[in-house]
């Protein structure tokens, strides 16, 4: 694939050089903990039993309050959805989703021009693009029955961030009962947002996996990335 600076759908110019991966799951990695390429939670479902769609939910920078105008998003941070089909755990398509001036630009699934920690943008392959949501959420559905949507979202981590502190300490005594029941643990950062990236997307998009589960039924083996531009 060819790389170019211009981009479809009037994305404008990108710099289209190799970017480095950085990634992070709730501020686990140091490099990327607490930055705008931080990874707070990644989902994989159908949106139904028997459903031929699968959502994909991506979200980063956990912990923006909406007295901070719900956070936004880095114009230099790539998202990229990997998707093994054959169970080798090396990704043989990519949704990818980049963010321009208040809007967020999709592209694929495709296969990669290359595989592992570098990226680069794959315009060629447009998916669609939404505005990217306040405190109105905006949903954009293609011709393709894709659905997108960026934005805030409540973050789903419940986390006693106290108790826990309590619990791991070398103190014997600092908490006793050790992790509470559900009715007297408090959710620390509830209140809190993340920044979502979702796409609900056809199955006959996504191409046929062979990878298998421990029941024998097909599966997409799939993990998430940001790459931020060096």
């Amino acid at each position: 694939m060819k790389k170019t600076t211009k981009i479809a759908m009037g994305l404008g110019v990108l710099a289209l050089l190799a970017i480095a991966l950085v990634s992070a799951d709730h501020i686990d990695a140091p490099s990327a903990a607490g930055s705008t390429a931080d990874i707070a939670d990644f989902y994989a479902f159908e949106p139904s039993e028997g459903s031929d769609n699968t959502v994909f939910v991506v979200d980063v920078q956990s912990d923006v309050l909406p007295d901070l105008a719900y956070g936004s998003f880095d114009e230099d941070v790539l998202t990229e959805i990997n998707i093994d089909l054959d169970g080798d755990l090396v990704e043989d398509q990519v949704i990818q989703a980049i963010a321009r001036d208040g809007r967020m630009y999709f592209f694929g699934p495709t296969s990669p021009d290359q595989t592992g920690l570098n990226s680069q943008v794959l315009v060629d392959y447009p998916l669609g693009d939404v505005q990217i949501s306040g405190s109105t959420p905006t949903v954009e559905t293609t011709s393709d029955g894709v659905s997108l949507f960026a934005g805030p979202r409540q973050d789903p981590f419940f986390f006693d961030f106290f108790q826990f502190n309590a619990v791991i300490s070398p103190e014997t005594d600092s908490a006793p009962r050790g992790f509470l029941p559900p009715e007297e643990a408090a959710d620390t950062f509830d209140g809190a947002n993340t920044l979502s990236i979702i796409v609900e997307i056809p199955n006959s998009m996504l191409g046929a996996p062979t990878a298998t589960n421990a029941l024998g039924l097909s599966v997409y083996k799939t993990w998430v990335t940001t790459n931020r531009k060096q």
